[in-house]
């Protein structure tokens, strides 16, 4: 009888601890193959994800075969499609249509930028999509004189950055660039592609501010694709993260994190004067006012100098273009009358049209945008009147012409208290 209520609990025992294994092993298992889907699913993502985004093959693909026919001519096209010393590196693109890529040119390493899409035309809104025309490397027509392609630059910049006294020189380097191989003539393939490049907010400015030391060498191009000095250090500050840990992080811990690994503050101190200067050169410029429509901090670099430097001008715009811009833009509250990230107008709600005057100049959005960067790590004695100063930058507003007097001493006070604290330091 004991024999027998033993060999029963013995087998129940054994049962049950056959049962628990089986759920273990099941559980483990289901473990196993959720990881694998999950795993799989993340890399099918990241790799459909990077064939959208990155397709510099096709580009090049595109432009050299508009240059084997003749169409298209300029700096970069023998390198790129003959002698193959134009190479490209790491993709950087961040939307399909603005294909960006490090690159090697002989002995420069230059970011490769180049359009999939027809002539850009940027419309209002964040995301900055690119409005397809009816074809790409159309003008100037065959038969177009030298004087009338002048002409047709001259309109066309007078539309961008308003009626200057100079514009016939910004006209005779737009043309001097135009001549990509030093001839003294432009042939009509260096004239079209003189002119796609001429609707690209980037290459204008590149031009506009190429004696100055805060935006990167313009080196060559080919059609609509140019290249760049590249600039060693991007973005100018924050960690780039696998988009799943992005979704976790709470807004407020990410603005933190972007704040550890920058530069000694000294360094900060520099890069921001540099940005101060940057902002001089673009406001009552030789060629008219700029406005830099994304402060984010992807939008800007430094040297290993230190110095900043502007990585991305597709947002920046001549202030009389932006002007033509907003006003026909239709709107219904004051959060429809923004361009590119944080260039904003009021909404005539009567109207239901955009006003045409800024709502902050460029001094005021940089001071907002690092505001915890430039605090971040500053010296005690200095913390006081820096936030100071930097709140009263924060409250300017409208456009710097309306208050020129008070936007000028607010950015020399900026400089002159940063460069107090850095003038003799290795740094400065």
């Amino acid at each position: 009888m004991a024999r027998g209520l033993f060999s029963r609990a013995w087998l129940s025992k054994t049962y049950h601890i056959q049962a628990r294994l089986s759920y273990v092993r099941i559980k483990y298992l289901f473990l196993t193959w959720l990881a694998v889907f999950v795993g799989s699913w993340v890399v099918y993502v990241q790799y459909s994800t990077y064939t959208e985004l990155c397709r510099g093959r096709e580009c090049k693909s595109i432009i050299c075969e508009k240059y084997s026919k003749g169409i298209i001519d300029g700096s970069a096209c023998s390198s790129l499609c003959e002698e193959s010393s134009l190479y490209f590196g790491r993709c950087l693109s961040t939307k399909p249509n603005n294909q960006v890529y490090t690159g090697s040119w002989g002995d420069h390493d230059g970011v490769i930028k180049c359009q999939l899409n027809d002539i850009l035309h940027y419309e209002l809104g964040e995301e900055l999509e690119p409005k397809k025309e009816v074809a790409l490397f159309d003008k100037p027509t065959r038969g177009t004189s030298v004087e009338k392609f002048k002409e047709m630059v001259a309109s066309h910049l007078k539309a961008k950055v308003g009626e200057q006294a100079n514009l016939s020189s910004l006209v005779g380097m737009i043309l001097s660039v135009a001549d990509s191989n030093k001839d003294g003539h432009i042939s009509l393939p260096e004239a079209k592609s003189a002119w796609a490049l001429l609707q690209l907010n980037e290459v204008l400015l590149a031009v506009v501010l190429q004696d100055r030391e805060h935006t990167p060498r313009l080196l060559g191009f080919c059609g609509d694709l140019y290249v760049v000095e590249r600039v060693p250090h991007t973005p100018l500050y924050g960690l780039s993260l696998p988009w799943p840990m992005e979704l976790w992080i709470p807004a407020g811990m990410r603005r933190n994190m972007d704040q550890w690994f920058t530069p000694s503050w000294p360094r900060k101190a520099k890069i921001f004067i540099g940005l101060l200067e940057l902002i001089e050169d673009i406001f009552h410029g030789t060629f008219g006012s700029f406005l830099m429509c994304d402060m984010r901090a992807s939008t800007f670099g430094y040297t290993d100098r230190h110095d900043l430097r502007l990585v991305d001008g597709r947002r920046v715009i001549a202030e009389e273009a932006f002007k033509q811009t907003m006003i026909l833009q239709r709107c219904e509250e004051d959060e429809d009358c923004v361009y590119g990230v944080d260039c904003r107008t009021l909404c005539d709600r009567a109207e239901h049209r955009c006003s045409a005057e800024v709502a902050q100049p460029n001094l005021a959005r940089a001071c907002e945008a690092l505001k915890d960067y430039l605090l971040r790590g500053a010296p005690v004695h200095l913390q006081e009147e820096l936030e100071k100063q930097l709140y009263a930058c924060m409250a300017l507003k409208g456009s710097a012409e309306q208050m020129e007097m008070e936007h000028s001493l607010i950015l020399n006070n900026l400089k002159t208290l940063l460069w107090k604290q850095i003038s003799h330091t290795n740094d400065s």
